[in-house]
Formats: structure tokens, sequence, C-alpha cells
């Protein structure tokens, strides 16, 4: 389970998770998860990249791997 700082930065922009869920297609549960490390697909990563308004180049600044 890797770090990342999803919850770091949809804080910084006063996002709730149901919010960023909701902009990115994706269950809060699939947030929580990511938030805690837990793997998942790249095509969710871009989802969710593109709903808090980063390009696919800042995945490593996010996700951390």
């Amino acid at each position: 389970m890797g770090k990342n700082s999803l919850k770091k930065i949809r804080e910084s922009l006063l996002m709730s998770k149901s919010e960023l869920a909701r902009e990115a297609n994706v269950s809060p549960i699939t947030i929580t998860r990511i938030e805690q490390g837990k793997p998942c697909r790249m095509e969710t990563k871009r989802k969710i990249l593109l709903a808090l308004g980063y390009s696919l180049s800042d995945a490593k600044k996010i996700f951390g791997d």
C-alpha cells in the first residue's frame, strides 16, 4: 500500500469525498480506498486527476507511484 497525497490535495481544494467522487464518476468508497493507499486502476486515477483539475503528468505528485 503506497502513500499518496490525494486526501491532502482534495482537502486543500475544499472538496468532500462525495463531491470528488461525483466529479470523477467513481464511488465515494473508491475515493476512501485510494486515500488509504489501496491500489486502483489507471483509468480511475485518470478520472480523479481530471476531476481535480490536474493534468495526467501530475499523477506521480498525487498518487506517488
